[in-house]
């Protein structure tokens, strides 16, 4: 008999969480209703293949993020607007109704639509957003979850919207800082591709037409051209597979330490990385500890968002040192992951009383670090670019060309 992993509401707003046998999921919903459950969440547990559960939950959110790609600008401002229309007087019903009939994206609309109807049928929003893993994140879900026990979901809808503002200031900063170079080398490639594949062969039949001693860098790209021509089928396949292989290796847990802790070891970009984390992180941690999340389930909520393994272990290791009685500052420095400017912080924080406080400073320090790096970045990167695709293009053409000034010998000769 298959089963069922589900997540309820009792009659007196409980959450529960747990497995039940049933013959089909209708069975398994109709067992839950029985006993006064307000389903939220419900699956077939699939035992024959357990071994592959953490892969294949983590490859149906990729999936489902891909289906319900919702831009965050308009996360942003859906989440702005209700906050607003929440913290006027209207009623979280009435505002979820009026913007799910003036939203504009098709799939949020669909989407803004489900949620009108759980929360009509008597789920809190928490529950109605947890329906969506794949568009709303875990530390939405939380932090609205936050606010509705808090009853501060007006203050809490209001940070998550200053927030999201934040985060996708960042992101359209650093996504214009890398449009151009992004740009720059896929015409390189490009140009190498046509180069190598169709040009060079070309000047091949010429070169052996006219039997002229070629300079020996020509002959190197006449030879890689010809080889390219010859295998342009292979190259491709490889390439796809190789691309694809390496995707699916970053959905393990393995696959994406390894991946991750590459990254954070790059020249440069690996310090805007690790200051990006530290900035999510910290304002993360300050925003769920000033909403009254216990700090147990503030860092797991963190190790959620920080969105890279390295950190996601050290904040794990973290949490197993608080539970056996370390400070945060002491847990954390104690995983060699952190920064001292951000343990001094937060041990302040924790002698204080004000953490959330200093955690969101240290956001906010490290948020401009990224900027600052970025805009260093943007000045260096672009005349390096430059120098390096002109260079690229020169040789090129100077050891495509370079035989046509032995041309006159072999012409003598016929």
């Amino acid at each position: 008999m298959p089963t069922f992993e589900y997540i309820v509401r009792t009659q007196d707003g409980k959450r529960l969480e747990g497995k039940i046998d049933a013959n089909n999921i209708n069975a398994a919903n109709e067992k839950l209703t029985e006993k006064k459950y307000t389903v939220v969440k419900l699956n077939e547990n699939e035992v024959a293949f357990d071994f592959l559960g953490p892969f294949l939950d983590r490859l149906n959110l990729e999936m489902e993020k891909l289906k319900n790609r919702i831009p965050l600008a308009t996360l942003v401002f859906f989440t702005r607007q209700l906050s607003t229309m929440f913290s006027a007087g209207l009623t979280l019903e009435k505002s979820i109704f009026f913007l799910s009939q003036e939203e504009k994206n098709k799939k949020f609309k669909k989407i803004l639509g489900d949620i009108d109807k759980s929360i009509k049928s008597g789920m809190l929003l928490s529950d109605s957003l947890e329906r969506h893993p794949g568009v709303f994140s875990n530390l939405f879900i939380s932090m609205v979850r936050a606010g509705e026990v808090s009853g501060k979901l007006s203050e809490t809808l209001e940070e998550l919207a200053q927030y999201l503002e934040t985060v996708e200031e960042t992101q359209r900063k650093v996504k214009s800082a890398m449009y151009y170079p992004v740009f720059i080398i896929g015409f390189l490639v490009v140009t190498l591709f046509i180069t190598f594949t169709f040009l060079i062969p070309s000047f091949s039949n010429v070169y052996d037409e006219l039997g002229t001693e070629l300079p020996y860098y020509t002959v190197l790209m006449v030879d890689i051209g010809e080889w390219f021509q010859g295998n342009l089928i292979f190259v491709t396949l490889t390439s796809f597979i190789s691309i694809g292989s390496i995707w699916f290796a970053t959905l393990t847990d393995r696959g994406r330490l390894i991946k991750d802790r590459f990254l954070l070891n790059i020249p440069i970009f690996g310090k805007i990385i690790k200051d990006n984390i530290l900035s999510k992180f910290s304002k993360t941690f300050g925003i769920l500890v000033n909403a009254g999340v216990p700090i147990i389930d503030t860092l797991d909520l963190v190790r959620r968002v920080v969105d890279n393994r390295v950190y996601e272990l050290a904040v794990e290791e973290a949490c197993t040192n608080i539970e056996n009685g370390a400070s945060i500052s002491q847990a954390l420095k104690n995983t060699s992951e952190f920064p001292s400017v951000m343990i001094q912080l937060l041990s302040t924080g924790e002698e204080t009383g004000e953490i959330d406080t200093l955690a969101l400073k240290a956001s906010e320090f490290y948020t401009k670090q990224v900027n600052a790096s970025v805009d260093r970045l943007t000045s260096i990167i672009e005349p390096a670019l430059i120098i390096l695709v002109g260079g690229v293009i020169g040789v090129i053409i100077v050891a495509t060309y370079l035989p046509i000034f032995h041309f006159g010998d072999a012409i003598s000769n016929f």
